[in-house]
């Protein structure tokens, strides 16, 4: 291997790393500060190819942990790409005047990974995935983006008297 050669190398082996350390070393973990809201929420909750097995690996590569580094008890990830989510807050969902929350009028697949050992913490975080489908997503909307995953429901759980 000539000099030059293995100077490229080198260096793109420190980019590499450099870059993977900086993805990686969040301060605090629960919020980046050159992160939007709505960016934090969709880290969190939104992943089109989620699975049940992945629970424990993209929460832990997705930082995804209480402001105090202790383990989330559930987190809740959304199987549909972004701009689907999005809709909600475009006139695809119903809002509740008394919630402040927004409804999806479509239902969604969900992963629900919920923690396997209460109180545990940074980097001891176990879950477990469920796949729950037919989900009706609640969100908080601010303008026309969601921010804040409240819950969900099956349609019959709704309790406005609404069909959808």
């Amino acid at each position: 291997m000539t000099m030059k050669t293995l100077f490229v190398c080198m260096m793109l082996v420190l980019l590499f790393a450099s870059g993977f350390s900086k993805v990686n070393n969040f301060q605090p973990s629960e919020h980046r500060p050159e992160e939007t809201p709505y960016e934090k929420f969709r880290r969190q909750h939104v992943d089109a190819k989620m699975t049940e097995k992945l629970c424990n690996t993209e929460i832990s590569n997705r930082n995804i942990y209480k402001i105090d580094n202790s383990c989330k008890e559930t987190n809740t990830f959304i199987l549909s790409i972004p701009a689907k989510v999005k809709s909600i807050c475009r006139g695809d969902g119903r809002y509740d005047e008394n919630s402040g929350m927004t409804y999806s009028t479509a239902t969604f697949r969900i992963i629900k990974c919920k923690l396997k050992h209460q109180g545990a913490r940074k980097p001891s975080c176990q879950y477990e995935g469920r796949l729950l489908t037919n989900r009706i997503i609640v969100v908080k909307c601010e303008g026309e983006l969601p921010e804040h995953f409240d819950r969900d429901l099956l349609p019959s759980e709704r309790n406005d008297g609404e069909q959808l």
